[in-house]
């Protein structure tokens, strides 16, 4: 897969060598409602016998359209983690488009002539609800009159599963419930995050369990309190384990958040180390215990349990 990061205006040497059937949403998680739309386009490419581009932008969509500030906003899927997925989902070429203040004031005709034909579009795919600046006058609905024959289009319908539509709002929500369960199955894969190894207060050592505590990608959503099922990627190595989300409240109130990971069968020196974290399955949530023998007897058989479930899945 090829990445262009495309800083407006689009350039004659960013266009494509050939037409391309084009993909076109944010994508932010990569979930199985998007999966479903790059997998049209890419069933649309392969008959075509063309190239699967996809365009997709540097910032969510509602930091610059919804006002949201950017600083406390949380992604499902960073730079790295998203151009692995859409090469995982057969993308060819993947145009990443900053948005600037020119770009998001282009009108809908503009967006249309300057970068949908502008990368040589012979089709362009996208979801049911996907809007290109205004959503009254930038819908998918009025595409083909801005295309004006240029170009197919092809509309994918939203995905549901027994509950409601799938979508990112509620994946987050998921992960923000501590439903890491729900998460993963709205995302047709299990949710990673990545982060840095820092020095904790090493009590878990003292206790037996002792624990690499991570400094979390803060762009990135940290899935809610409480004791989780993990693997962690580490120096070429994946390490099952169980994971705290919490405030350590047995040793004291108003703590901070942190993320602490007790890796099984493993040891060595994870200091300063990158990793990243894939979340499994919610075990419980966090207890303030009266003493340290209570909190130690729970973690032996919180992994137990997690121990089952890695043997099991």
């Amino acid at each position: 897969m090829q990445t262009i990061d495309v800083l407006p205006p689009l350039t004659a040497a960013q266009f494509p060598e050939q037409q391309v059937v084009l993909v076109l949403g944010f994508f932010d998680g990569v979930h199985r409602g998007h999966q479903a739309v790059i997998a049209a386009g890419r069933a649309e490419a392969d008959r075509r016998h063309l190239p699967l581009a996809l365009m997709t932008f540097d910032k969510h969509p509602a930091i610059v359209y919804g006002g949201v500030d950017e600083a406390s906003f949380k992604y499902l899927s960073p730079r790295t983690r998203k151009e692995d997925l859409m090469r995982a989902n057969g993308v060819d070429l993947y145009y990443r488009v900053h948005f600037t203040p020119e770009f998001a004031h282009l009108s809908p005709q503009a967006f249309v002539d300057d970068y949908l034909c502008g990368l040589r579009a012979a089709v362009v795919v996208a979801g049911f609800d996907y809007t290109y600046g205004k959503k009254d006058i930038a819908n998918m609905a009025l595409l083909p009159s801005y295309a004006r024959g240029r170009f197919a289009v092809i509309e994918v319908k939203e995905r549901t599963d027994q509950m409601s539509k799938i979508s990112s709002t509620r994946t987050r929500q998921a992960l923000a419930d501590a439903d890491v369960d729900l998460a993963n199955e709205l995302l047709g894969y299990t949710y990673q995050t990545s982060g840095t190894v820092v020095h904790g207060e090493a009590r878990g050592r003292t206790m037996g369990f002792p624990t690499a505590n991570i400094a979390a990608d803060p762009e990135v959503l940290t899935p809610g309190i409480g004791i989780y099922v993990v693997r962690m990627h580490v120096a070429g190595k994946i390490c099952g384990g169980m994971a705290s989300v919490g405030r350590n409240v047995t040793f004291g109130d108003d703590r901070d958040v942190t993320v602490e990971i007790n890796l099984f069968d493993f040891s060595g020196d994870l200091y300063g180390q990158h990793v990243q974290v894939d979340w499994l399955h919610y075990l419980r949530g966090e207890v303030k215990f009266t003493g340290m023998d209570a909190l130690i007897e729970q973690l032996h058989q919180d992994e137990q349990n997690s121990r089952d479930y890695l043997a099991k899945h």
